[in-house]
């Protein structure tokens, strides 16, 4: 995982509508960048729609959010459409950028040991440093920490 006044590690990911978004499109602008499991699973629809409901909120403090899971386009375009979220969702079917944040790694289960996906959270200032960072997050109430952190 990455930390508090680390630079944030530039990216290209495709969206929901197959275009390429990179970090540094946002120059200028914070980002809360969050890593999450699946589209459309309980945690991660609860977690989007939190964000969905703050977004007007988000915006207005000069930040942009980008998800990333590792579903395709057309499952974001899917989830997007379902629960109206008007932020960029992107695919990390490789799972690259996943590793370069920490949010690939072991997870456990039962005693089972596997490699799976850390619903991990970063906020990036308007220099590509990373402000915040949650490596835990509560999806219910994850919107209103994120807004706190921004007013900051």
């Amino acid at each position: 995982m990455l930390n508090v006044n680390d630079m944030a590690i530039d990216f290209t990911l495709t969206n929901h509508d197959g275009d390429d978004i990179s970090l540094n499109d946002f120059s200028g602008k914070k980002v809360v960048l969050y890593f999450y499991p699946k589209d459309d699973t309980p945690g991660c629809t609860t977690e989007a729609c939190g964000l969905r409901d703050a977004y007007d909120d988000i915006l207005k403090l000069d930040a942009v959010v980008l998800g990333v899971s590792a579903d395709d386009e057309e499952a974001h375009a899917k989830f997007r459409r379902k629960y109206h979220l008007p932020f960029h969702l992107l695919a990390d079917t490789e799972k690259e950028v996943f590793n370069a944040y920490g949010a690939w790694s072991e997870k456990s289960m039962y005693g089972k040991k596997y490699m799976g996906i850390h619903r991990i959270t970063y906020i990036i200032d308007e220099n590509g440093i990373i402000s915040h960072a949650w490596q835990k997050v509560t999806p219910k109430t994850h919107a209103e920490e994120i807004l706190a952190a921004l007013r900051e």
